[in-house]
């Protein structure tokens, strides 16, 4: 009987030092599967919010310099609204890291998203790109070292109707 005893409270040890053998990594896996998650979500929101600054845009001649919503478009990246209310939709996304391309404005550009020609016979095809460069992921945990991680330039090219 006492045998059985010290055998039972072997036992019980056993099991708590197997279970802290593998808690450790369950719980680095589950901070890893937070983190990818996280950066998903902000990467998701930033693509979403570049469209839509995109989406105004592509309806505004950008030639007409007194109605074209460079800096509403920036806001709606930001912010999620025209006017620049409320908090930004991820921290970190800064009015610096918005650069819109179109006919009139290059500045930051990469590429020629103006007078694209399909037909030399035809009309010029007017783009406008809106894109978020520089973003740092910020990170939720701090578990993980990520090095200051930023994400590739983020865009969207919409055609202008003009």
């Amino acid at each position: 009987m006492r045998y059985r005893t010290q055998s039972m409270r072997r036992m019980r040890g056993i099991v708590a030092v197997e279970f802290a053998l593998v808690a450790i990594p369950m719980i680095i896996l589950l901070f890893g599967i937070a983190e990818f998650g996280y950066a998903f979500y902000q990467y998701n929101t930033i693509v979403k919010s570049v469209r839509d600054g995109a989406r105004l845009l592509s309806a505004y001649d950008p030639t007409d310099t007194t109605n074209y919503p460079i800096g509403e478009a920036q806001c709606l990246v930001i912010y999620g609204t025209t006017d620049c209310s409320g908090s930004p939709l991820v921290n970190g996304l800064q009015k610096s890291m918005v650069v819109v391309c179109d006919q009139v404005s290059n500045t930051g550009c990469t590429g020629q998203f103006k007078n694209v020609q399909t037909n030399p016979a035809a009309e010029t095809i007017n783009l406008v790109q809106v894109k978020v460069t520089g973003y740092p992921y910020a990170q939720i945990t701090g578990f993980f070292n990520l090095g200051g991680l930023i994400f590739g330039d983020i865009s969207c090219v919409m055609r202008q109707v003009l």
